[in-house]
């Protein structure tokens, strides 16, 4: 497929409409925008369709100010189209940068397809979750199942996606003795499925597939981390840490296909360890832009998650996270 991405225009050293509007926002040389998001350290989230539609364009990386995303979305037993609109409008309003659909019940083409339609902001979504919604069996998920799922959401205009290709199933052992085990769900996915077919991930062995799809509609790619720490005693752990080289292969590899990358970030960190994460993550991945869930930086607040979060969402932003 034809590569269409921001990065493959910034390469030939073109500057975009969507780099122009980027730069005014951050009030920075069109320039540095393009020269960043050729050298991958600069993202632009932005679906050739939805960039066509309601897309205001943004960007996340080094030489950006600090973004913040906001979750939305359904539950199997709660859908309604109007309520996820409700929820899209308040989390702009409240200064939201990018928005990630995560719904996984009822008629989710429906209520993305309104999302898209609607949002100023990039729309992100973890492909696994439609996919096993899809099936009757997780183990009867097949690669192809994800790679049609990928190029259908990309369709319909979703900005980045999260893909868990990172996950090994040679890394699954070094999950032993975890105090909270896999807390991804799509990483938990992943892990049982490779479990009981004693093979490797899908998305790993056709990694390339995926690239293509990427490439052709420009969607980014935020390389999952399946095996981020969900309490401070995982925190920096072998597993962590063996999936996080292979996210720093990965990396490479995209960029080969002029794909956009971000990475994603841990969720539980202890304050003292939170700067070494940083460091660790762009060393490893190349500069590539990350993308951290909080981190939390204690375990023992629930009901005040969002106090814990904001207080390592600070830390890690002012060490570097994106």
């Amino acid at each position: 497929m034809e590569a269409r991405t921001q990065m493959t225009y910034a390469r030939r050293g073109e500057i975009t409409d969507a780099m122009r509007f980027v730069a005014e926002r951050e009030e920075l040389p069109p320039e540095t925008i393009r020269d960043e998001v050729a050298r991958g350290r600069l993202v632009i989230p932005a679906n050739i369709r939805h960039l066509a539609g309601a897309l205001e364009p943004m960007c996340i990386g080094k030489v950006a100010r600090v973004k913040i995303n906001a979750n939305i979305g359904n539950s199997a037993v709660s859908s309604d189209i109007d309520g996820e609109i409700e929820k899209l409008s308040a989390a702009v309003k409240y200064g939201a940068d990018t928005v990630m659909d995560l719904s996984t019940g009822g008629n989710i083409d429906a209520i993305r397809q309104a999302i898209i339609d609607t949002s100023p902001v990039p729309i992100g979504t973890v492909p696994i979750y439609q996919a096993v919604q899809q099936e009757k069996e997780l183990e009867e998920l097949t690669a192809q199942d994800l790679l049609d799922m990928i190029e259908h959401q990309a369709k319909q205009g979703v900005d980045y996606m999260t893909i868990h290709a990172a996950i090994l199933i040679e890394h699954l052992p070094l999950v032993h003795g975890r105090t909270t085990g896999i807390v991804s769900r799509g990483g938990s996915l992943h892990a049982v499925w490779m479990m009981h077919h004693r093979k490797q991930n899908p998305l790993y062995e056709h990694f390339d597939e995926v690239l293509e799809i990427l490439r052709y509609y420009d969607v980014t790619i935020s390389i999952g981390d399946s095996l981020r720490p969900g309490s401070l005693a995982d925190a920096s752990d072998k597993a962590q840490f063996a999936e996080l080289d292979t996210m720093g292969e990965l990396t490479k590899r995209a960029w080969e296909y002029d794909v956009q990358v971000m990475i994603e970030g841990p969720g539980h960190v202890p304050m003292d360890q939170i700067e070494m994460n940083v460091k660790r993550a762009k060393q490893v991945c190349h500069e590539a832009p990350f993308y951290t869930l909080g981190p939390l930086v204690i375990d023992i607040s629930p009901g005040y998650d969002h106090i814990s979060s904001a207080i390592g969402a600070a830390l890690i932003g002012w060490h570097g996270s994106d």
